[in-house]
């Protein structure tokens, strides 16, 4: 696997579709649940600014890892690099419009920060590898073998968060290395 690899969606992707499994979430408060982040420290999920993007992804591979078995075939699976650069990229429109973005995953903080280092992320990536954010809000989850281990992990989804409260939900995203600039639009046309 190069980086390049990484960074690019193949063509045929299949589709997620909407099963449902975000409905609950618009009106929830997040739980004061402490996840560590790559920025050091834990991040207490119920004290985050008052205007908060949460993006969660699968997973993101390794240069040098070949992906796992079928994850290609995983409909929303594929495309957490791309979708980690747009965010990166476009920033800048999101905190002027008041965002502070954060990413999600259920691997570990030290894979997370590799990825944050090699990406050049400028915002904290969180860890709920024990599950905890996931079991509190019921967020919709797949499981693969990754090195011969189960591992679950969240399906891509997108939280707007304002004053501690989840207000929109995107569910399924796709395609990922777009959606920087739908949460922005999403953000223009709700301004407070």
């Amino acid at each position: 696997m190069d980086r390049k690899s990484l960074g690019t969606l193949p063509d045929d992707l299949p589709i997620p579709v909407d099963d449902g499994a975000c409905d609950h979430l618009p009106g929830q408060r997040l739980p004061a649940i402490a996840l560590p982040a790559t920025t050091g420290g834990p991040v207490d999920l119920s004290q985050l600014p008052p205007s908060t993007v949460i993006y969660a992804y699968p997973r993101t591979g390794l240069p040098d890892e070949p992906l796992p078995d079928g994850w290609d075939a995983i409909p929303g699976a594929r495309g957490c690099t791309p979708q980690a650069c747009d965010f990166r990229d476009h920033r800048s429109e999101l905190s002027a419009l008041g965002a502070n973005v954060y990413a999600l995953s259920t691997q570990d903080t030290a894979h997370q920060q590799e990825m944050a280092e090699r990406l050049h992320l400028p915002f904290p990536v969180l860890s709920d590898a024990d599950l905890a954010l996931v079991k509190a809000l019921r967020l919709p989850t797949f499981d693969v073998e990754i090195k011969g281990r189960a591992a679950t992990l969240i399906k891509r989804l997108t939280l707007i968060v304002r004053d501690g409260v989840i207000e929109k939900v995107f569910y399924p995203v796709f395609p990922p290395d777009g959606h920087a600039r739908t949460v922005i639009t999403y953000l223009r046309e709700n301004a407070e």
